[in-house]
Order: C-alpha cells, then sequence, then structure tokens
C-alpha cells in the first residue's frame, strides 16, 4: 500500500509509546488518524500533535484530520464506539494498527486475587482485545470492499520465552500464530501482519531491569520500530509475516530459514511425509463431469479462439497418473500464440486437424486422486504443473510431472513460467555475475519483476523499462537503479546514460524495443530473447521483422543474441524453482500478483485481453475454484 494523504488509519493504544510514534509517523505522510486509548488526556495530545503535522497536507478540511476515541479495548461497546466514529468521520479504513498492551504487574503464581485486573486482563488487553479489533477491522475493510493493511503488535517474548513475565510472553506468542494464520485474507485484498520488536523505550519497558535490558542489546530505538511497521504496510508482498526487530539482528522475519525448515516442506518428492495437509475431494466425491478451455479454431484473438466446455471426468486414473484439481492458473502473454497456432508443431496446414486442444501452460492445485503405481504423491498433496492444459477444474497428468508445493498460492503460479524463465534464463543464457549492467523491459510485468530482483540479488546495476506512474514506482520498491518510464521519456535518449553499453538485456517486448536494446548492447553483451509481446497481436499475428545490419553488429562488438523457451530447459525445473522459493519464504523475493481479480474459467479471456493491454501489474493469475479462497489450510 502505498502511504499518501487522504488514506486513514485506526491505532489503539495510540497515545504514548510505539502507537504514539506511528500515528505522528502516518501524520507525516498526510494520513487521517483515529487515536483510540484509555487515557483522554494524553490521547487529545497526540491526536492533536497529529493534526498539527497533517496541516502541511491537507487545508480548508471540512472535518478533523485526527480525533481522539476513548476506549477500554475490552469492552466490547468501547471497541464498536471506536471504529463507528472512525468510519463516520473518514468513510473508510485503510490501516488498523492494534498496538494497545499492558504487562502483569505480579507474577500470576504470587497473584492472590482471581487475576481480573492482574494476569487475566493482561491477556484481554494483549490477545483477546486484539483478535476482536482484528474482526472489527477485517469485517469493515470487506463491507468496504477496499485493500487494506492491520498491523498486530506483537514482541519477540512472543516468540521466544520471557521468564520475567510469562503471561505477558503467551499473550504475545497468541498475538504472532494468530496474525501468521490470517495470510490467506491477502486474496481478499487485506494483509494482516504481526510486529515483534525487542525492549522498546516506553513506560512498560522503563520497569524491566536494566541489566537484563543490557544483554539484550539495549533498547531498540523508536524509529527503528516505525520503520519495520512502515515496511509491513507498504509492502504488497506481506501477508501473514511476522517481523522481529532487535539491536542485534535488525529487522529480520521469522521464522529464520533454519527454524522455518524444520517444519517447511521440501520440493523433492522424499519430502512427503512432512507435506502440509489440505482437505481434498474423496473420489466418491468427485464429479462426473468438469470444465476445461479449449482452442477451438485458430486465432490470435485468444476469445475468439476459445470457450469453455463440459467434459466427462473419466475415474480411475490411469496407474502412473495423478488428478489434480486445479485452484489457480497462469497467464502468459504466449496464450494468444498457442491460440493462433504457433506453438504447434508440423506442418501448419494440418494444425487445425489438431483441434479442439486445451489451452494454458501453469496450475497449481491439490491432488484429488492417485493411480494405483503412485507411491510417492498423496491425495490431499498441494502440487504444481507446467504443461498444456492447465485452463481446467480439474487436469490428468503424469505423476513424474507434478512439483510439489506448500501450498497452492497465486505466488507459487507466479514462481512457475514467470519466476522460472527469469532465473533459468539469467543464470544459464544470459551467464549473469556480479557488477554489471541489466537492462529488463517490460519490467513489471510477470517476469520481469523477478529478472529486476534477481539481477540486484547478484550484485548488478539494474535498468528497467515500463509504462506508467504505477509500475515505475513498482519498480523502484524491487530495487531497480534506473527506471524508465517510455510514457514520459524517450529510451534511447535515456540508454545513452551508460555510454559503455549494457552488458546483459532481458528482452520481452520485441519490435523497436528490440532495436533499441541491440544498439545499446555492450562489447562481448549477452541479449536473450524471451518473447516478443508487442507483435503477438498485430493485424496478421506474429509477424516477423527485418533489423538491418544484425549479423554485422554481433561480429563488431563479439555479442550474443539468444532466443530462450522454458520448455527446453525443463532438467534445471526443480533446482531453479527450490532456490526461488527459498527466496522467496526468506523476504528476498517479492512476488507481485496484479491485483484485478478473474474469478472462474470464464474469465481467461478478460485475463488474457488485461495481460495485453500493458495494464497489468505483476503477474496475472485466474483463480480456476473461487471456492478455495475461503477454505483455511491447516499445518
Amino acid at each position: 500500500m502505498e502511504l499518501k494523504p487522504g488514506l486513514s488509519a485506526l491505532i489503539t493504544g495510540g497515545a504514548s509509546g510505539i502507537g504514539k510514534a506511528l500515528a505522528l509517523a502516518l501524520a507525516g505522510k498526510g494520513i487521517f488518524v483515529t487515536v483510540v486509548d484509555f487515557s483522554e488526556e494524553k490521547g487529545k495530545e497526540v491526536a492533536s500533535l497529529v493534526e498539527k503535522e497533517n496541516s502541511r497536507f491537507h487545508e480548508n478540511l471540512k472535518f478533523p484530520s485526527a480525533i481522539f476515541v476513548k476506549c477500554d479495548v475490552t469492552n466490547q461497546r468501547d471497541i464498536n464506539l471506536a471504529f463507528e466514529k472512525h468510519l463516520a468521520t473518514y468513510g473508510g479504513l485503510d490501516i488498523c494498527i492494534n498496538n494497545a498492551g499492558v504487562g502483569s504487574p505480579v507474577l500470576f503464581t504470587e497473584d492472590q486475587t482471581d487475576g481480573t485486573k492482574t494476569w487475566r486482563r493482561t491477556i484481554d488487553v494483549n490477545l483477546v482485545a486484539v483478535i476482536d479489533c482484528t474482526r472489527h477491522a477485517i469485517k469493515t475493510m470487506q463491507a468496504l470492499q477496499k485493500p487494506g493493511v492491520i498491523i498486530n503488535m506483537g514482541s519477540s517474548s512472543g516468540l521466544y520465552p520471557m521468564f520475567l513475565d510469562p503471561v505477558y510472553s503467551g499473550s504475545k506468542g497468541g498475538v504472532v500464530l494468530f496474525t501468521r494464520s490470517l495470510a490467506p485474507y491477502k486474496r481478499q485484498g487485506i494483509r494482516v501482519n504481526v510486529l515483534c520488536p525487542e525492549f522498546v523505550r516506553t513506560e512498560m519497558a522503563e520497569k524491566v531491569e536494566p541489566k537484563f535490558v543490557s544483554l539484550m542489546g539495549g533498547f531498540v530505538p523508536m524509529e527503528t520500530v516505525v520503520k519495520g511497521a512502515l515496511e509491513l504496510i507498504t509492502d504488497e508482498s506481506r501477508a501473514g509475516s511476522c517481523l522481529w526487530i532487535t539491536n542485534r539482528r535488525g529487522l529480520q522475519y521469522w521464522p529464520i530459514p533454519t527454524e522455518k525448515a524444520k517444519y517447511s516442506v521440501r520440493y523433492s518428492s522424499s519430502s512427503s511425509n512432512n507435506k502440509i495437509s489440505f482437505q481434498a475431494p474423496l473420489t466418491s466425491q468427485l464429479p462426473q463431469n468438469f470444465k476445461k478451455l479449449v482452442v477451438h479454431t485458430l486465432s490470435h484473438h485468444f476469445r475468439d479462439a476459445t470457450h469453455v466446455i463440459s467434459a466427462p471426468l473419466k475415474l480411475p486414473v490411469e496407474s502412473d497418473q495423478v488428478l489434480l484439481k486445479v485452484i489457480y492458473a497462469g497467464v502468459n502473454a504466449g496464450d494468444v500464440n498457442f491460440s493462433s497456432g504457433r506453438y504447434f508443431q508440423g506442418n501448419k496446414k494440418d494444425h487445425s486437424s489438431l483441434l479442439p486442444v486445451d489451452a494454458g501452460f501453469e496450475a497449481v492445485g491439490i491432488i484429488a486422486a492417485v493411480g494405483d503405481s503412485v507411491r510417492n504423491i498423496k491425495v490431499g498433496t498441494p502440487a504444481a504443473i507446467m504443461g498444456v492444459g492447465c485452463y481446467a477444474e480439474f487436469m490428468k497428468v503424469p505423476s513424474n510431472n507434478i512439483l510439489p508445493i506448500p501450498r497452492p498460492d497465486p505466488e507459487v503460479v507466479a514462481l512457475l513460467t514467470s519466476g522460472l524463465t527469469a532465473s533459468i534464463a539469467l543464470e544459464e543464457v544470459g551467464q549473469m555475475k556480479s557488477g554489471k549492467v541489466v537492462l529488463v523491459t517490460a519490467a513489471a510485468g510477470g517476469t520481469g519483476q523477478f529478472a529486476v530482483q534477481l539481477a540486484k540479488l547478484a550484485g548488478n546495476k539494474v535498468v528497467a523499462t515500463c509504462g506508467g506512474n504505477e509500475k515505475a514506482r513498482l519498480l523502484k520498491e524491487l530495487g531497480v537503479d534506473r527506471v524508465i518510464d517510455y510514457k514520459t521519456e524517450d529510451i534511447k535518449t535515456a540508454l545513452k546514460e551508460f555510454p559503455k553499453g549494457v552488458d546483459i538485456v532481458y528482452e520481452c517486448v520485441g519490435g523497436n524495443m528490440f532495436g533499441l536494446c541491440l544498439n545499446a548492447l555492450a562489447i562481448r553483451g549477452r541479449l536473450i530473447v524471451i518473447g516478443m509481446i508487442s507483435q503477438y497481436q498485430g493485424k496478421y499475428g506474429w509477424m516477423p521483422l527485418n533489423y538491418p545490419g544484425f549479423v554485422e553488429k554481433l561480429l563488431a562488438k563479439s555479442q550474443t543474441v539468444a532466443g530462450f523457451v522454458l520448455v527446453q530447459y525443463s532438467h534445471f525445473w526443480k533446482e531453479h524453482l527450490t532456490r526461488l522459493f527459498h527466496l522467496y519464504s526468506s523476504g528476498k523475493l517479492k512476488v507481485v500478483i496484479d491485483p484485478k481479480k478473474f474469478s472462474g474459467l470464464d474469465s481467461v479471456a478478460d485475463a488474457v485481453e488485461h495481460l495485453h493491454s500493458g495494464k497489468s501489474t505483476g503477474k496475472v493469475v485466474v483463480c480456476v475454484d473461487p471456492s478455495f479462497e475461503h477454505q483455511v489450510a491447516k499445518l
């Protein structure tokens, strides 16, 4: 989420400490804030400071840019009133920060009371109220049908034991796992994350023994905590994420890879005993028929070439096959090449005789049935497939073509064709090393997003082209050094900033863009042709272009131009997919999914047209089974 003036935020415990710091930080972005706290005096003071900060962004407002609501977060009526006042004032809710928290004033074993005002209240404020406020925020955002971000305040003591206050530690541990379990709400545009700092200089932390704080590396600066919170709000890839903040390690996502490896699945088939269990339909409950998208006539107009049909689901599956229930399917620029017959083998005059043919190149889902001889894959296993026929509710495929995955999420779809193309093409064909200049065209698209990040992770200077402010902003967030927005500047002129040329080009556009890239290629440079999307949907389909002096240019500078088709590098798939998922799960690689929702097979043509419209950002995905989005997988 981009932090910009006009958004609104509700912050519990906003009158002091971390809550106050976050309120002022958001006000510094021009965001309206509702300060929710039990302390009326301090709460009104913070609301006044927020209004003063906000005055730089807003003039002649007919409503206050900050309000205070007195609230006991353990009181249901108070919470209802806080959310109602926020909505009545600002008409929406973009950010909710559940920050209110207390410590236990006495060790629970020494408590002579019923705990109502001591350890029970700690649980009610720190955990129960967080659950309740999160519930209110989710329901509000769902009703408004707008994206939103919720930040729950955890603590490092929710990640490992805090012997000084076990009840506090337990309550914060509950917040951490509660929040991490809400990751699936991302599919509704609602991201819930948890922030877990070590000791921060607040009124509560000042009561902790100084020697203990010193052993932990001292107080974490408040500005570091604010930085972490803003990262969780702005990073669209973060959902169900836990950000651990310490002086010793800085900002680090929990669990760290070594800890996560204890329960995470591996990609190899030998990890079948460790897989996350998903509920799959019983064979007896599988439908007699299923829907799939087929190409019925050859045309580069995908909508005209395809339609959805119903076909019988013949069971049982063959002995060496599995049946995949498809949840998400990926949309690719090459879908129009497939519908026009350009990927078909043999004599072009005979292509029509191959019709109808199933469409779609990649999907993730759940194994719904297995053949008698299949031993290493079980029903309920999340799995991915790359091959023809993925625009379907069910697919029968050879068991050795299945790629086991941790979860059937849209992000995993993006890592398949798009992620693998970027990874394998840059490393195996581009021979990418560090210290080079790498140019990526159509960089905000499904595969471009990975190319720029992988090139940056390898230690290179990255240049990227795109069209539009939003795409340019995304690429800067992904770490691109020089973004060239062709809608506002001339690409040829911009590339002159690199007088020695660019060392590697990852080219997806074709046409005039290919010529510009070739002319900008350095001595011994390598240009990888991933595609030529600008030529796929011309009046006469995929028309070849001429580049005069092409061979002479290559010879003069010892350059290399190489084409890349992913299917011809299948022997690298598992190795690179494992690496990509590790980078993604450790937070080093972001996965951007296009925000436009496409639901059901009838929406595939809309999704393909959206991709080719130039308006898409990130990977375009179709949810083939919308009912799955409402299910929460069990670890």
